[in-house]
């Protein structure tokens, strides 16, 4: 589910297929009409995020805290940018804010699992196999409650496959403490089932094809 962000007014209007020609020109009256955020920070942020500048808009955005803490999509907006930052941590703690005050929000769910996917495989981390596997794990979840809200967004699967996959290494690798043969069979085999379900959407991406394949001689080759 994509998110788009509308003024309050724009949220409240619920088209009806009796009146969408109405409903259309609504929105495209009131879109010439809506005013700009009332705080000057989001403001500043909007502009560097229409200008990739992340950087700038993460610093605007915890200026524009805790006046706007309790509005969802000024911090959802602070979580993508940590998350395009670099600060995934940060950005774990800012969409678990999101989702406590819009449980249903797929972007905040989406993105808070990229983030603990990211962690968990970050090239030289000193983090341990337990705390890798946890972030992983909730990665899963995280994509699976998306799913439960959204089961038509194949990148949703891909991602969870993602998961799986990594899991799978994670825990079919004799060095790590917590290697466990039988576990990281279980995730490569749901890896595949997700990849499948992607290819389900479009069969002719190779690149998904060949993921399916990876995952199964790894889970194939496990010793």
């Amino acid at each position: 589910m994509k998110r788009i962000f509308l003024s309050k007014e724009m949220r409240s209007i619920r088209i009806g297929v009796t009146s969408l020609a109405l409903a259309l020109m609504t929105l495209a009256a009131q879109g010439q009409e809506k005013a700009e955020h009332k705080n000057a920070n989001v403001r500043l942020a909007d502009k560097a995020l229409s200008a990739g500048n992340f950087k700038e808009a993460e610093k605007h955005l915890l200026k524009a805290l805790p006046e706007e803490s309790k509005d969802p999509d000024v911090q959802y907006l602070l979580g993508y940018s940590q998350f395009h930052n670099g600060n995934f941590k940060s950005a774990i703690s800012t969409f678990e804010t999101v989702l406590t005050i819009e449980p249903r929000h797929t972007s905040a769910l989406y993105y808070k699992g990229m983030a603990a996917t990211k962690l968990a495989v970050e090239p030289n981390s000193k983090l341990s196999a337990t705390i890798k596997e946890k972030y992983l794990k909730t990665a899963i979840e995280d994509y699976s409650k998306a799913i439960a809200i959204d089961a038509n967004d194949p990148k949703l699967y891909q991602n969870r496959a993602i998961a799986y996959r990594d899991l799978g290494i994670l825990k079919g690798t004799k060095e790590m403490d917590n290697y466990n043969k039988d576990q990281a069979t279980d995730a490569y085999n749901k890896a595949v089932i997700d990849y499948e379900k992607v290819l389900s959407y479009d069969a002719s991406r190779k690149d998904i094809q060949t993921e399916v394949k990876k995952a199964q001689v790894y889970r194939d080759n496990l010793k």
